[in-house]
């Protein structure tokens, strides 16, 4: 994560908009009224996405069982 105060964030609005997007950085802009977050448009949607899925009921559960689950015991799935 990226702190800068609202001054210096305005003055290199395009590179800290860039570190966002190409880097994945989170930056924090510290201003008088309160504090802001910036992220890429990718990291909110799966931001979002994950908040989706953890408010669906027994599925944390089933998403740690997968990541458990050996590649062998798998089985194929055609579209």
């Amino acid at each position: 994560m990226t702190n800068t105060n609202v001054t210096n964030f305005r003055n290199n609005l395009f590179n800290y908009l860039d570190m966002a997007i190409e880097f994945n950085d989170v930056i924090s802009v510290s201003t008088k009224k309160g504090n802001v977050v910036v992220l890429s448009e990718e990291d909110y949607n799966g931001l979002l996405e994950t908040l989706y899925l953890a408010s669906i009921p027994g599925m944390k559960e089933r998403l740690s069982e997968g990541l458990e689950t050996k590649t062998e015991d798998c089985m194929e799935f055609e579209w």
